[in-house]
Order: C-alpha cells, then sequence, then structure tokens
C-alpha cells in the first residue's frame, strides 16, 4: 500500500502532551492518527462524542476568575471543616 503524507498545524503544547501520552501507550502520533482513522473510516462517523463541556462556559470561567480574584486578594475567607466520611 502506497504511505502518502498528511501534514497539519496543532497548538505546541497539546501536541507535546499528546505525544507523552502516546509514549505511555507505547505508540507514536503517527500510530495513534492512524488508529483514528481506520476506525472513522470503518465507522462512518467521528467516533467518539463530541460535545462542549458546560464547565468550561464564558459565564463560568468568569464567575470563576472572579472567585479567584477575591481569594487572591483576601476578600474571601477561607474555613477548614469536618470531610464527610461516607
Amino acid at each position: 500500500m502506497a504511505q502518502a503524507l498528511v501534514n497539519f498545524r496543532m497548538d505546541e503544547e497539546l501536541k507535546k502532551n499528546m505525544e507523552s501520552i502516546c509514549q505511555e501507550l507505547g505508540m507514536n502520533m503517527t500510530t495513534a492518527f492512524t488508529i483514528f482513522a481506520k476506525k472513522m473510516t470503518r465507522e462512518r462517523r467521528i467516533p467518539f462524542d463530541v460535545s462542549v463541556d458546560p464547565f468550561y462556559s464564558e459565564s463560568n470561567m468568569a464567575y470563576l476568575k472572579k472567585v479567584t480574584s477575591e481569594i487572591d486578594s483576601g476578600k474571601v475567607e477561607l474555613h477548614e471543616h469536618e470531610l464527610i466520611e461516607e
């Protein structure tokens, strides 16, 4: 079977993280993308759910930044509490 070169751009940090995970799994990125391409071709779909995680919504991220800045500035007082054991 003839080989074809596929070239695309990716965020550098994402690439480093993916390379690290691939290495832990005993493969390289080429193998990982080949597995993805074969599964997608066989199933004729993206082989995982694609959705938006509401945690990363603009409103939630704004809220988290506000709370973090309040904690950093000392406006919020944090208290320790007993852990609840189930």
